[in-house]
């Protein structure tokens, strides 16, 4: 229980960070282009839910029982239990043609993201849909300001249970989606000032 929390989704309530990630999400997304849409890493489901309720098809995965234990309370036919290391999507959703994959705070965590690519692709695969990812910001200000400021212990924190072990750029981020095979349409950056941005939002297609 204790890793789950330190995300942030201990509880039904949404995470702080949707209050800046919300709307730029959405602005990206399309019911005439994106028809059937799934979030990996979806938490405790508060991003899919709040699709549904404006008319989307979304389903979540997540490798927290207690996250998913959490969504299931009012849609317990959308969310399903999975690590996002595997390739195979659970069964009850596995025939499903997802034109739409979403992970929000998620790849920062992950150890190999080439692994969590190979499942997007094989997501996409039928139907060379869209990846929107959103994650922490890093760029130079943003970078020269925790250094001036004497900020990257706290920032980083490396005693933190479930803490971030990847910290993205816009580069770096677009050069993993483009050697995965995607060609990355939109950036958005997301909370606090322009290019000292909490998250960043980056979209991409499957193919050229």
């Amino acid at each position: 229980m204790a890793e789950y929390k330190e995300h942030g989704f201990s509880s039904e309530t949404p995470s702080y960070l949707w209050h800046y990630i919300k709307q730029p999400l959405l602005s990206l997304l399309s019911k005439q282009k994106n028809t059937c849409i799934l979030d990996l890493g979806c938490g405790n489901g508060y991003f899919v839910k709040f699709l549904i309720s404006q008319g989307f098809n979304a389903y979540g995965i997540d490798a927290s029982v207690e996250g998913i234990n959490i969504a299931k309370k009012t849609h317990p036919d959308r969310f399903f239990i999975q690590d996002l290391s595997e390739n195979n999507l659970p069964e009850p959703i596995r025939h499903l043609k997802f034109d739409t994959v979403i992970s929000t705070e998620v790849i920062e965590h992950l150890y190999n993201p080439f692994l969590f690519m190979s499942l997007c692709k094989d997501i996409l695969g039928d139907t060379k849909g869209d990846i929107i990812i959103s994650t922490p910001y890093h760029g130079y200000l943003k970078n020269l300001g925790l250094s001036l400021f004497n900020k990257w212990d706290k920032h980083t924190n490396p005693v933190a249970v479930g803490g971030h072990i990847k910290f993205w750029s816009r580069p770096t981020l677009s050069r993993l989606l483009t050697q995965s095979g995607f060609t990355v349409t939109d950036f958005i950056g997301c909370g606090r000032y322009p290019y000292l941005w909490k998250s960043m939002i980056i979209k991409a297609r499957l193919g050229q």
